[in-house]
């Protein structure tokens, strides 16, 4: 009997899984569509979140054959879009800083991104693998661009100069050295002999890829020059500036051949057409599409928000892309059309950052506010997201839930603290007299009184009124943190002044300082039995103090970055501590980390203990809230909620329950460039076993039949 070959073998195999899960024809057909799908060189599917970034986006390319989006911005990561569809595909992450310059090789198979981290990283793009990292520059790096053959790459640098790499060794070829300053933009010729370098010093450059020499030097703009562009033909050049001109050169001779006026503000980035007739430029909040045998400006395309670094033509010349970088809101990418003006698309995530987040008092529910501007609740056994509480006009930055969890409380940007009853969502009352934000609120012991913290000072306010009933002043900066202690007798604040303060409940009266952080205090917290109490701070360290004394007893150090939150175990054992993308679990006696919970993709905002100790809920600005199992540091599910109201609990494994059809549109399956649909994948089932810790295996068992790529 002929032996039966491995492809034949694997590729049966798959089948017999799928079907075992009950899996439609067309999942199926999408793991089993090709030999080579069952080739270690090919990616496994993965289940991709639509979250977009959460920083504002500085570069943005289209893929050579037009159907893909590369965006780098200032959240660190690169993201893939998908064209038709504007599905986010991939993120590409390593970055330590952001991302300046993005760019595709010819072929398309790899991307390249420049960071503020002064490295250049090769990526693959099917895969998301980083397949090389370049350093060399003594500086960040501003811009990237492929050689048309696709062999080098050229990166511009704030170091002044412009370096010339071997895509395959990663080796440095040559250096390009004469700008007295910045290098902003840099462009490989359509041949690929020159390359072209803009400069804060006014100048563009023209460089001899061979010999490393410069051929000429173009002067004439009176400020920067952001960005440079050859022409199709290799003919002529494109300069943007921040004079607020567009002017074109002629490459032989080096004149100036005309010069492009009307733009309201500085030109950041500029574009010839394919077809070379016409050129885009990127001001602030205006793409402008001009003509260049005349000079004219043709068309004006309006709704784009902030600073335009990136206007490219799609290969076809019938659509342009623009971001913007300097308006912290707009975090998307806008896909134009060029006859007409008008906006086909924009690539975007649809969720707001996770600000707070905190537990019932039974545990089986969780509560989470967003700079959204609404608290959502959360059920911790199933996953689902069963209440949506809007009213705020701003980010909501602390909740809290009463101590017989029937009433919540949520303080805002807004200037207001708000109670609302669990039960219906519906707003009970409105606690309005601080003159400036809000930063956090905490609930009384007895549920009888609420505190709120905010514009330098702590105030008190009675529940069943609403009557202000006590404010507390001495702090000299803003007050980020409140807290009352076990008893109700004493509360703690934390402020930007550096310090933490410990108040009389009944008098108002200041009784100690605890003094010793070199930066702000983001977070305090009372030890169950109130002798003890713990602050987090910008410092990057945990501090724990003696109530009775004032005296430091220790500092947890370990973060590498500041620190925004801080929580005690409910036996007093232990603390938790949130910040630099990770949450770390420390021993209270001995100050010793006993563990660290990674995953989130952005710093952590807000953490929380379950009331039984066993697991840990984490917000954070990368737009999910997580649940962990305190016990192996194992993530459990990650929560999140939509600006349409819906919501999806995810786990690790890629198994999801939604809380309406419509919030699968958020999920994509995506194995290289291709999207299949989710639904095999919609298993409420398994994910209410994970959240129980999946004592019966189950879903180990159905995540090792699917074999996905781990969720990013």
């Amino acid at each position: 009997m002929e032996a039966m070959s491995p492809v034949v073998s694997a590729m049966n195999s798959i089948r017999r899984i799928l079907s075992g899960l009950h899996l439609i024809g067309a999942v199926l057909a999408f793991f089993t569509c090709q030999v080579s799908a069952v080739s270690a060189q090919e990616p496994r599917a993965q289940l991709v979140l639509q979250l977009g970034h959460s920083g504002a986006i500085n570069s943005i390319v289209f893929s050579p054959d037009g159907r893909t989006v590369l965006s780098g911005s200032w959240d660190n990561t690169v993201k893939l879009w998908d064209v038709a569809s504007g599905r986010e595909l991939r993120t590409f992450t390593g970055h330590s800083s952001f991302i300046s310059s993005v760019a595709f090789s010819p072929d398309g198979r790899t991307a390249l991104s420049g960071s503020n981290d002064m490295t250049l990283r090769l990526w693959n793009v099917a895969s998301g693998r980083e397949l090389r990292t370049f350093t060399r520059h003594y500086g960040a790096f501003t811009s990237v661009a492929f050689s048309p053959d696709g062999r080098t790459v050229l990166s511009g640098s704030i170091d002044k100069t412009v370096r010339l790499w071997d895509v395959t060794s990663g080796r440095e070829l040559k250096t390009f050295t004469g700008h007295s300053a910045e290098v902003a933009s840099v462009a490989f010729s359509p041949d690929g002999r020159i390359v072209l370098s803009g400069s804060h010093d006014k100048t563009l450059r023209l460089w001899d890829v061979a010999s490393g020499h410069e051929l000429r030097t173009f002067t004439g703009h009176s400020s920067w020059v952001q960005s440079v562009a050859f022409s199709p033909d290799g003919r002529t050049v494109l300069s943007g500036s921040s004079d607020r001109t567009i002017k074109l050169w002629d490459v032989a001779s080096g004149r100036e051949l005309r010069t492009f006026m009307g733009n309201y503000g500085g030109v950041i980035s500029v574009a010839f057409s394919p077809d070379g007739r016409t050129v885009l430029s990127g001001d602030f909040e205006t793409v402008r599409l001009w003509d260049v045998a005349s000079g004219r400006e043709l068309k004006t395309f309006t709704g784009a928000r902030g600073v335009l670094r990136s206007v490219p033509f799609s290969p076809d010349g019938r659509t342009t892309l623009s971001s913007g970088s300097g308006d912290k809101e707009d975090k998307t990418v806008k896909l134009w059309d060029v006859a007409s003006g008008h906006e086909l698309r924009t690539f975007a995530g649809h969720s707001g950052e996770v600000t707070s987040v905190a537990f019932s008092p039974d545990g089986r529910t969780a509560l989470s506010g967003s700079n959204d501007k609404t608290l959502r609740l959360w059920d911790v056994v199933s996953g689902h997201e069963f209440r949506t509480f809007t009213g705020h006009s701003d980010e909501v930055t602390s909740v809290a839930f009463s101590p017989d969890g029937r009433t919540a409380l949520s303080g805002s940007f807004d200037k207001t603290v708000k109670l609302w009853d669990v039960a219906s969502g519906h707003e009970l009352r409105t606690f309005t007299g601080h003159s400036g934000q809000v930063w956090s609120v905490a609930f009384s012991p007895d549920g009888r009184a609420v505190l709120s913290g905010g514009d330098k000072t702590v105030r008190l306010w009675d529940v069943a009124s609403g009557r202000e009933l006590r404010t507390f002043t001495g702090h000299s900066g803003v007050v980020t943190s409140v807290a009352f202690s076990p008893d109700g007798r004493t509360s703690l604040s934390g402020s930007f002044d550096k310090t933490v303060r410990l108040w009389d409940v009944a008098s108002g009266r200041e009784l100690r300082t605890f003094t010793g952080h070199s930066d702000f205090v983001s977070s305090v917290a009372f030890s169950p039995d109130g002798r003890t109490v713990l602050s987090g701070s910008g410092d990057k360290t945990v501090k724990l103090w003696d109530v009775a004394s004032g005296h430091k007893l220790r500092t947890f150090t370990g973060h590498s970055d500041e620190v925004k939150s801080v929580a005690f175990s409910p036996d007093g054992r232990a603390v938790l501590s949130g910040g630099d993308k990770t949450v770390k679990l420390w021993d209270v006696a001995s100050g010793r980390e006993l563990k660290t919970f990674t995953g989130h993709s952005e710093d952590i905002s807000s953490v929380a203990f379950s009331p039984d100790g066993r697991t840990v809920l984490s917000g954070s600005w990368d737009k999910t809230i997580r649940l962990w199992d305190v016990t192996d540091g194992a993530e459990l599910a990650r929560m999140v909620s939509f600006t349409d109201g819906s919501a999806l609990t995810i786990t690790p494994e890629g198994f999801f329950d939604a809380s309406s059809p419509q919030a699968t549109q958020y999920l994509s399956l995506v194995r290289g460039l291709d999207i299949s649909p989710v639904d095999a994948l919609h298993r409420p089932d398994l994910v209410r076993e994970k959240l129980a810790g999946d004592p019966n295996g189950k879903v180990k068992a159905a995540a090792a039949q699917l074999d996905l790529e781990p969720m990013r």
